[in-house]
């Protein structure tokens, strides 16, 4: 299904600059080295990666500009997209417990194609994993007081949690109802042991009995650092299996997947692992799920 339209829902443009993370001393990060990212990933490079593969729209996620600056990251996002047309939609970037958040919002909301807000709150016993301070931020009076303002203006919420804390993502899902939630890569399933890859499942369960959750097939190399025909397509057919096509989406994560890959290779690695899907469901997977959800 060669001609199918496909919606990138989860990648990256960046200035180097702009980008504490890529600056001063390479520290260690979930992804491995990085080397080959310190430097400039303009909007022309992505199209240049993209190009023959059926990408006919994308969706933007923030990369975690200097503290202060997420409005402006939108606004130089939007500076591109007016420019280009490239990408359809931005995910942004905002504290949910700080006091400033109407204002944060209203700022990213003057930008046309702003869509939502990623927070990320993965916590993991692994320093190397870690990324929030703590595993239960999303508990906190402040914080969930946010989360009810980004629910109420009708912005998608992208949720990035490891296993650990699935119990309470879905406790934020069941509290909420009416927020629009997008669970990260799949759930960043990184414990390949027979108890890992239980646990993760019945968090997995816990999550979807929520119809406002849905997830993203991406950063799906993470743990691996490789393109693994093998590897996604299991955890393409748990998730989808839990699920269903009606609430997964493919999401390339470029740059980050192209220390490992190039991009024909990974769309045509998630292509064969959805072959055994029916046309419908495929569509639903690679472009409808994405259109209907960040309303392209």
């Amino acid at each position: 299904m060669a001609d199918m339209p496909i919606i990138d829902a989860h990648h990256h443009i960046w200035r180097q600059a702009d980008l504490p993370w890529l600056m001063g001393p390479m520290l260690p990060r979930i992804f491995g080295p990085y080397d080959a990212l310190r430097r400039d990933y303009p909007i022309a490079e992505f199209l240049a990666d993209i190009a023959g593969q059926g990408v006919t729209r994308s969706i933007y996620v923030q990369t975690n500009w200097a503290p202060g600056e997420e409005v402006a990251e939108t606004r130089w996002v939007q500076g591109v997209a007016d420019e280009c047309g490239w990408p359809a939609a931005i995910t942004a970037y905002a504290d949910l417990a700080d006091g400033d958040l109407s204002r944060t919002l209203d700022g990213h909301g003057e930008c046309a194609a702003f869509r939502g807000i990623r927070q990320q709150l993965h916590w993991h016993e692994k320093e190397l994993y870690r990324f929030a301070a703590t595993p239960d931020i999303m508990n906190g009076a402040a914080w969930r007081k946010g989360f009810a303002e980004v629910a109420e203006r009708g912005l998608v919420f992208e949720l990035q949690l490891f296993t650990s804390q699935f119990a309470d993502g879905a406790r934020l899902a069941r509290d909420f109802p009416d927020a629009n939630i997008v669970l990260e890569h799949a759930g960043m399933a990184e414990d390949d042991s027979e108890a890992g890859r239980a646990a993760w499942a019945e968090g997995m369960k816990r999550l979807a009995e929520n119809a406002n959750v849905s997830t993203k097939l991406s950063g799906l190399g993470t743990f691996v650092q490789r393109c693994d025909g093998a590897g996604i397509a299991d955890i393409m057919h748990r998730t989808v299996a839990i699920f269903g096509p009606e609430r997964c989406m493919f999401g390339s994560n470029f740059p980050i997947e192209k220390l490992w890959t190039g991009y024909g290779d990974l769309i045509g690695t998630h292509r064969a692992a959805a072959a055994q899907y029916s046309e419908p469901e495929q569509r639903a997977i690679f472009h409808d799920n994405a259109a209907r959800i960040y309303r392209l």
